[in-house]
């Protein structure tokens, strides 16, 4: 079976039903990497350096002599590496892009894989040549990972059917997401996507953030993915950065032009719940978040802050706290979208369970409501 070269939007297709492998080195994978790809590199990180010297300082034919010696040895592994991940028959996807993830059987009556470098290159095209001659139908990526960023680049260009959620902190909206995708809503779940809550607070909890070009290529996947339901797609609102990750700049503009329902929930049942979830956090990681935020914060409201947390007044605390978030976020609503006050609508409720928040925004969303006025 000859091994076939595709372009990135075939080969992107063929990845959600066969395995994908990245045989790039381990630091190059770690970086970033093509979306539930299984790292397979052809050299480590120091042999990439040593190939890599000899190529550019001797000539192409040294550095292939001393790639084949460090190919050699590895090629039963590689082999065996690749028939147990398609021997195990699952294939790690997101699910309705809303940042979890699922597994689904492979299709492994054809041995199918596919493979991929940094430039569709020798390293591809060495691995491939393996994997055919054992018997696997091998595709390649045309221009690697490479071709594969500048296509994540232009999905930030695109227009999307975007609705978004929004509400001052502690309204739950991440759940209200969440719920809405139980009700078979399309979303896309930012904070899943960065591993982050968004505030000074966000980390606690949560995995290790994804550096900035990993979250770029799991947004480029999300967006694809909703995009294929032909539905609306709900977002929930957001500061461009995200932890140690950033909106890329064109995909958060056009959030901010974009409809936004509200809700509107009262101060004390916010407080309530942040302080239900996070109150459970170690207090000295609680105090070294408050006190990250002590410039806009101010020294003496971080002062209390602080002192009630040592305290074991969480209550007071988060008040302080929220009331921050709230004149935060105020802000960012009427200084960072034009005309705001066509853009929002408000939906006020109460004591409700996510599920019925997301039945009343979904109602609003269907009478697509005029905008209440008064932020």
């Amino acid at each position: 079976m000859p091994v076939t070269r595709l372009l990135i939007e075939d080969f992107i297709g063929l990845s959600k039903q066969y395995p994908v492998f990245d045989v790039r080195s381990e630091g190059e994978y770690q970086h970033a990497h093509f979306p539930n790809a299984y790292s397979l590199p052809l050299f480590n990180n120091e042999e990439r350096k040593v190939v890599g010297t000899a190529y550019k300082q001797e000539s192409k034919q040294k550095a292939i002599k001393l790639g084949l010696e460090y190919f050699g040895p590895k090629m039963v592994k590689m082999v065996e590496e690749v028939e147990r991940v398609v021997g195990g028959g699952q294939l790690t996807v997101d699910s309705k892009s809303n940042g979890k993830k699922e597994t689904k059987p492979i299709e492994i009556a054809d041995k199918v894989v596919l493979v991929y470098c940094w430039r569709g290159g020798m390293r591809s095209a060495g691995v491939a040549w393996l994997l055919d001659l054992y018997g696997f139908k091998v595709y390649t990526l045309v221009g690697g990972y490479k071709s594969y960023r500048n296509w994540v680049l232009r999905q930030f260009e695109k227009e999307y059917p975007f609705k978004i959620i929004g509400g001052y902190t502690g309204s739950g909206k991440t759940e209200v997401l969440h719920a809405l995708a139980q009700q078979g809503e399309t979303v896309i779940d930012l904070e899943g996507l960065a591993c982050h809550k968004g505030s000074a607070f966000g980390n606690l909890g949560q995995p290790q953030q994804p550096k900035q070009e990993m979250f770029e290529n799991l947004l480029a996947n999300a967006l694809t993915n909703a995009s294929e339901t032909n539905k609306t797609i709900w977002l929930e609102d957001e500061s461009q950065r995200i932890g140690e990750v950033n909106i890329p700049i064109s995909i958060f503009k056009y959030m901010r032009t974009c409809r936004v329902y509200f809700l509107d929930i009262p101060f004390e049942e916010r407080l309530n719940y942040i302080v239900k979830g996070y109150g459970s956090f170690d207090k000295e990681k609680l105090i070294n978040a408050t006190e990250r935020i002590k410039k806009r914060l101010g020294g003496l409201e971080t002062q209390n802050a602080v002192s009630y947390l040592m305290e074991d007044d969480f209550q007071s605390a988060f008040g302080i706290l929220l009331h921050y978030y709230d004149r935060l976020y105020a802000k960012s609503m009427n200084n960072m979208r034009e005309n705001p006050e066509m853009l929002f609508e408000k939906i006020p409720i109460s004591e409700a369970q996510h599920t019925e928040k997301a039945n009343r925004i979904m109602i609003a969303a269907k009478k697509e409501t005029i905008v209440l006025k008064g932020f």
